[in-house]
C-alpha cells in the first residue's frame, strides 16, 4: 500500500512538471492551476477538484479555478475561513468533513512557508477516498502548495519579463517622438497593457490639460490631494493605503533632470498595500516618462522661441520700414491676432497728464465702442499706478454691467525713457486663453515696437507741420498745390474755392491783431467742420483761404460755398463776412492748374466788387453771381 502510494506521489510530481513547459515561452497562470486539479482529479479519481484562493485583503476564500463550470463566484464565511486557518496552524493538511463545504469529499489545506494558499476542494462518489491514507492526503496537499507557489514564481517571473520588455518597448518610443501628447498617451497605453484592473490618472497643470481621450486631472492643491503635491513638490514616489476603501495608490513624479511635469496616479483595487515589484516598475516607466516628457517640452519650448524670435525680428524690420502709423498698427493687430490667437487688440495712446485717450487706427472695431470704455479705463488705471504689464485669466466685471465680458486680458505699456506714451490691450472671452509665455513674447513685442510707433508719430506729426499752416491748422498752400496737381491727373473733376474775408483791414484796426488772428481761425475751423476728410482746406496767404474738392461736381462745390458764406455771418464774433471765387475742372476738358485759379481768382475779385458776402462762380469767360 505504501508502495503504491508513493508511485501516486511520483505520478503527481511527473504531471506537474509535465505541466510546466517552459520552452514554448508562454506561461498562463489560470491555465496551470486548472491543468494541476486536472492532475489531482485523475490521480484520485474525484469527480470535480475546486481551488479556494486565500484573499488577504478581503480575508475571503474565493474560487480561481474548477474542473466544473462555475455560475457565480463562490466564497466561503468567515466561520468557514477561522476554521480552515486553525486546521493549519495544527499542521492538518486533510480534511475529510467540513462545514461550508457540504457536498464535497474532501479538503487540502494548502501551505507554503507558513504562509496559507488556500484549499483544494474535491468531490467524489460516497467512500471514493476512503482508500487513501490521510499521509498521501497530506503529500498531495503538501505538492499542489509547491506547484503553486513555483507556478505564481513563474508567471510573475513571465510576467515581470513581459512588462521589462514593454518598459524597453515604450522608452523606444519615448525617444521616438518630441510630441507631448503621444508620450502622455503611451504611458497610459502602457499600465493598461500590463495592468489591466488598475485604474490610472495624469495629474498635471491647466497648461497640459488639452487631451480629452486620456484621464487626466488637474494637478491641485488641496485636501484630497496631499500626496500628489508632495510627489510632485518633493519628486518622490508617495504611497497612500486605505483600509477602509480595500485599495492602495501609487503617485510617481513624472521627473526630468530640470524638474518635475507632472504626477502619474496609479489606483491598485482590493490591496492594502502596494506591491514592491509594481511599485520598482512603475517609478521606472514613470522616470523614463519623465525624462521624455523633458525632452519634447525642451524641443517644443526651442521651436517656440525659433518661432518668438522670428516674429519679433519680422515685426521689426516691418515697422522700421517707414510705414504710415495706421499701418503699423493694422499690421501689428493681424500679427498678433494670428499668433495669440486674440479676438480684440487695441492700441490707446495717452496725453501727457493720462486725462485724454486716443484708439489708434488699426485696432480692432470693439475698441471704438462704448463696451470697451470700461476696460480701457480700468486697464489704464492699473498701469499709471504700476507701470507693470497686467496678465489676468479669469477677469470678472461687476454683474450689473451690460458689457461683454472677456475673461483673458493682457495689457503691455508703451513706454519712451521713462515716460507712458500708451498701452496695449489684448482680450479673449475664454478664461485662461493666454498663457505666459505668450504674456512674455507680447511684452517682447511692444517693447520693440514702442520705439517705432513713437517715431512714425513723430515723422507724421513733422510731416503735418510742414504741410500745416501754424495758426489755422489748414494745409499750407504748397500741400494744396501738390493734391490739385495730383487730381488731375487721376479724378474725373474737381471744384476749386477761394476765399476772402471781407474788410479784414477795418477788424485789425478796430480790434487789433490778436482780435484779427482769431477771425481768421475762426473762418478756418468752420471751413475743416463743412468739408470731409479725403477735400483740402488750406491757408492761402494773409486773410484769404482756399478749398480743394476733389471728384466733386460744380453744383455740389456752390452749395458748400454758400454754406460756409452763411455759416460765417451767422457764428462769427465779431461778426465778419467772407466772398468767395468757384471754378470747376472735368476730364476731357483741356485745363490746367493755373486756369483754375484764374477762374476762381477772378470770380472773388468779381464778387468783393459787387458787393461782398455772395458766392461768384467763373466757368470760362462767363461770370455767374450765386449769392
Amino acid at each position: 500500500m505504501v508502495h503504491s502510494e508513493h508511485k501516486i506521489i511520483i505520478k503527481l510530481k511527473s504531471h506537474f512538471l509535465d505541466i510546466i513547459d517552459t520552452e514554448n515561452g508562454f506561461l498562463v497562470y489560470e491555465d496551470l492551476l486548472l491543468n494541476m486539479l486536472k492532475s489531482i482529479q485523475s490521480l484520485i479519481n474525484a469527480e470535480e477538484a475546486t481551488l479556494y484562493s486565500y484573499n488577504n485583503c478581503k480575508q475571503q476564500l474565493l474560487i480561481e479555478a474548477s474542473t466544473k463550470l462555475i455560475d457565480d463566484q463562490q466564497k466561503i464565511s468567515n466561520n468557514s475561513i477561522l476554521e480552515i486557518t486553525e486546521k493549519v496552524k495544527e499542521k492538518r493538511n486533510v480534511q475529510r468533513v467540513f462545514s461550508g463545504f457540504e457536498g464535497d469529499g474532501l479538503l487540502l489545506n494548502l501551505k507554503r512557508n507558513d504562509h496559507f494558499l488556500g484549499v483544494i476542494a474535491l468531490k467524489g462518489n460516497s467512500g471514493a477516498f476512503v482508500q487513501f491514507s490521510d499521509q498521501v492526503l497530506a503529500a498531495i496537499s503538501l505538492e499542489s502548495a509547491k506547484f503553486l507557489d513555483k507556478a505564481q514564481f513563474l508567471t510573475k517571473t513571465a510576467s515581470e519579463e513581459k512588462r521589462y520588455k514593454q518598459l524597453f518597448r515604450v522608452t523606444e518610443k519615448f525617444h521616438s517622438t518630441m510630441n507631448m501628447d503621444d508620450v502622455l498617451g503611451e504611458i497610459i497605453y502602457t499600465l493598461q497593457e500590463v495592468y489591466p484592473t488598475f485604474t490610472y490618472y495624469l495629474l498635471l497643470s491647466h497648461d497640459n490639460n488639452k487631451l480629452s481621450d486620456l484621464p487626466i486631472k488637474d494637478l491641485e492643491y488641496d485636501s484630497e490631494n496631499i500626496a500628489a503635491m508632495q510627489a510632485y513638490v518633493t519628486g518622490n514616489i508617495q504611497l497612500e493605503d486605505s483600509i477602509q476603501n480595500k485599495r492602495s495608490v501609487m503617485y510617481a513624479p513624472l521627473k526630468g533632470k530640470q524638474g518635475v511635469y507632472g504626477v502619474l496616479q496609479v489606483i491598485a483595487p482590493n490591496t492594502l498595500v502596494f506591491p514592491n515589484n509594481e511599485v520598482e516598475f512603475i517609478a521606472l516607466l514613470a522616470n523614463t516618462a519623465g525624462s521624455a516628457l523633458e525632452n519634447a517640452k525642451l524641443y517644443q519650448q526651442s521651436k517656440r522661441l525659433v518661432a518668438d524670435l522670428k516674429l519679433i525680428n519680422e515685426t521689426s524690420h516691418r515697422l522700421n520700414s517707414n510705414m504710415r502709423l495706421t499701418e503699423t498698427i493694422a499690421y501689428m493687430t493681424e500679427q498678433i491676432s494670428s499668433s495669440f490667437d486674440a479676438e480684440e487688440i487695441g492700441f490707446i495712446l495717452l496725453s501727457k497728464n493720462g486725462s485724454q485717450k486716443e484708439i489708434l487706427r488699426g485696432s480692432t472695431d470693439f475698441f471704438y465702442k462704448t463696451d470697451a470704455e470700461i476696460y480701457i479705463e480700468i486697464v489704464q488705471d492699473k498701469i499709471e499706478k504700476e507701470k507693470e504689464a497686467l496678465f489676468i485669466g479669469d477677469y470678472n466685471l461687476p454683474d450689473n454691467l451690460p458689457v461683454k465680458h472677456y475673461k483673458s486680458i493682457m495689457a503691455v505699456p508703451m513706454m519712451q525713457e521713462g515716460v507712458l506714451k500708451g498701452f496695449a490691450l489684448v482680450m479673449s472671452k475664454a478664461p485662461y486663453h493666454f498663457s505666459f509665455e505668450t504674456f512674455k513674447l507680447l511684452q517682447s513685442l511692444i517693447h520693440h515696437s514702442t520705439l517705432a510707433f513713437t517715431n512714425t508719430m513723430l515723422r507724421e506729426e513733422l510731416e503735418k507741420m510742414v504741410v500745416t499752416d501754424h495758426l489755422t491748422k489748414l494745409f499750407s498752400r504748397s500741400y494744396l498745390d501738390e493734391k490739385i496737381h495730383k487730381s488731375l491727373n487721376e479724378d474725373q473733376e474737381g471744384t476749386f474755392i477761394m476765399i476772402d474775408i471781407d474788410n479784414f483791414k477795418m477788424i485789425n484796426d478796430t480790434f487789433g491783431h490778436q482780435i484779427g488772428d482769431d477771425v481768421i481761425i475762426q473762418v478756418a475751423n468752420l471751413i475743416n467742420a463743412n468739408i470731409r476728410g479725403s477735400d483740402i482746406g488750406a491757408r492761402w496767404g494773409g486773410e484769404e483761404l482756399a478749398i480743394y474738392l476733389p471728384g466733386v461736381s460744380l453744383t455740389a462745390g456752390v452749395l458748400i460755398a454758400e454754406r460756409l458764406v452763411n455759416k460765417v455771418f451767422e457764428s462769427s464774433e465779431p461778426q465778419v463776412t467772407i466772398s468767395c471765387g468757384v471754378s470747376h475742372w472735368s476730364k476731357g476738358r483741356k485745363d490746367s492748374y493755373a486756369a483754375l485759379f484764374k477762374r476762381a481768382d477772378k470770380a472773388l475779385y468779381v464778387a468783393k466788387q459787387t458787393g461782398k458776402n455772395k458766392v461768384i462762380v467763373q466757368e470760362n469767360d462767363i461770370v455767374l453771381e450765386k449769392a
